[in-house]
């Protein structure tokens, strides 16, 4: 799996872009942890998340245990709510099991530094410590709805 280096530890808010910060607080209790929401049961949901080379996901936040698996060979950088940057290669396959207890989170963005799409596959477990959020119509496919 590829390595994260944390090129700035926390509270490195000024090594961030301009408006990232404002940004991170708008979307802090965003629960859209991909692009789109392809399935969804009673016990888990599936999301793909695409990163076009050159662009960046919005911040969103994680309460449930979750997994994700990498399709696709790339470099990224993660913006963390505690003000930390990570960059990482990333190789087909690639795969990192999380695990949140009561009260725990994560927020973040992920932005695609490398010259090729960055493609992941997130699920998350619902019967998790934390109560899931709701996700909002819009952001399932119309059979995962």
């Amino acid at each position: 799996m590829g390595k994260y280096i944390t090129v700035a530890p926390a509270n490195s808010f000024d090594r961030w872009p301009q408006g990232l910060r404002q940004e991170l607080i708008a979307n802090a209790m965003n629960p859209v942890v991909g692009s789109v929401l392809v399935s969804e049961t009673d016990k888990l949901r599936v999301w793909h998340l695409l990163v076009p080379a050159g662009q960046r996901c919005s911040f969103h936040r994680h309460v449930l245990d979750y997994f994700w698996t990498c399709h696709s060979h790339g470099r990224a950088r993660g913006y963390y709510e505690d003000g930390s940057i990570t960059e990482t290669t990333h190789y087909p396959g690639d795969t990192m099991h999380l695990s949140y207890a009561a009260g725990e989170y994560l927020v973040h963005s992920v932005e695609n530094i490398g010259d090729t799409d960055l493609l992941f596959t997130t699920v998350e477990f619902l019967d998790s410590a934390n109560a899931p959020l709701p996700v909002p119509a819009g952001v399932r496919l119309a059979a995962a709805a």
